[in-house]
């Protein structure tokens, strides 16, 4: 076969003059599949969230928002700067540091509404500050990455897709708003479609993950820098919103609930911005960064919600075994009466 009718060297099935299927057509088009997809299911996620909000219990803590501003504080405040930290610390790529910086500017997941609730935190809080996080990102999602990358925008080293990410944000904060509306309405359907969107939130995960592994092979050759951020980014988030809140006076349920709000952040988001807003070639470098933080924090969630209730458990036994000996002794207290009435002359 002569150079005129040679396959092209990417073809994947060449029989003679026939070349079919290019892998560069079938990655484009399974590209674009999958971005459609991941936009259908987190809106799905965010409606569910939203039909977990009751607007009367949400307008409750905006009327007394300290709680939310030190959550406000913890979001887009400590989480960006330590990505921003850590992204300076370890040299990563400035591609790779953008990524990192839209993981911490990401609001609340919807999973720290159900931790909140296992380490016995202020669910009415946990609820109210990932609602307001979510609404609040469309704004300060796009300010946190100007102020931080423009080390990296200045001199060249890359361009920020500030449109692709104010319409992801845009179709994020839509549903949330109509979940809410339907939760106000039909509060019985709303719990339905709750249950939906928690499933949805786990096929979204799986489908992020076996999906981008075909599309971006060789993405899952992982810098370790990336695994180390990947792994001391979630629990600085834990430990300093802790801190933060019981700094501010709030009470260790509230303490509880914040730093689970601030650590736990909302990973399907952050890899539907990733891959509606970056090319493939830099895909490739970043794909795998909010996989790798959704391990560690669901990892390190799952180590503090176990400290917590083996605590917890610890703690009413000892309780359990001073009531215990408190009442054998009042017992023992009040038969001493008893016991000597015998003796005592009748008084009659």
């Amino acid at each position: 076969m002569n150079n005129r009718t040679a396959c092209a060297a990417n073809a994947t099935i060449c029989k003679g003059a026939s070349c079919l299927a290019p892998e560069s057509d079938f990655n484009a088009i399974l590209s674009t599949v999958l971005s459609a997809v991941l936009t259908t299911l987190l809106a799905l996620v965010m409606f569910s969230m939203g039909c977990n909000v009751e607007i009367r219990k949400f307008l409750g803590h905006i009327k007394r928002p300290w709680g939310i501003f030190i959550g406000f504080l913890c979001q887009f405040g400590i989480m960006p700067l330590t990505g921003f930290v850590l992204s300076v610390a370890f040299g990563i790529l400035p591609i790779q540091s953008v990524v990192v910086l839209i993981m911490g500017c990401c609001p609340g997941g919807t999973a720290s509404n159900i931790l909140a609730y296992w380490v016995d935190g202020d669910m009415d809080l946990s609820v109210s500050m990932t609602t307001c996080s979510t609404l609040l990102a469309l704004g300060m999602m796009p300010l946190c990455l100007y102020i931080y990358t423009k080390v990296w925008v200045d001199s060249g080293s890359i361009v920020i897709p500030f449109d692709n990410i104010g319409i992801s944000l845009v179709a994020l904060v839509v549903p949330v708003s109509v979940g809410m509306y339907v939760n106000h309405k039909w509060p019985q359907k709303a719990k339905i479609i709750l249950k939906i969107g928690s499933i949805a939130g786990a096929i979204l995960i799986v489908l992020i993950a076996v999906v981008g592994g075909i599309l971006y092979q060789s993405a899952w050759i992982i810098e370790p820098k990336l695994w180390v951020i990947g792994t001391i980014f979630p629990i600085a988030g834990y430990s300093l919103g802790f801190f933060l809140a019981r700094i501010a006076g709030q009470s260790w349920n509230r303490c509880r609930t914040v730093g689970l709000e601030t650590g736990m952040q909302n990973t399907q988001l952050c890899s539907t911005i990733v891959q509606l807003s970056f090319t493939p070639e830099e895909l490739n470098l970043v794909f795998t960064f909010p996989l790798i933080y959704s391990i560690f924090q669901i990892a390190f969630a799952a180590i503090l919600v176990g400290a917590y209730v083996a605590y917890k458990k610890y703690y009413r036994k000892n309780n359990a075994e001073i009531l215990e000996n408190t009442d054998s002794k009042t017992k023992s207290t009040s038969s001493l009466p008893k016991t000597n009435e015998g003796f005592q002359l009748d008084e009659k």
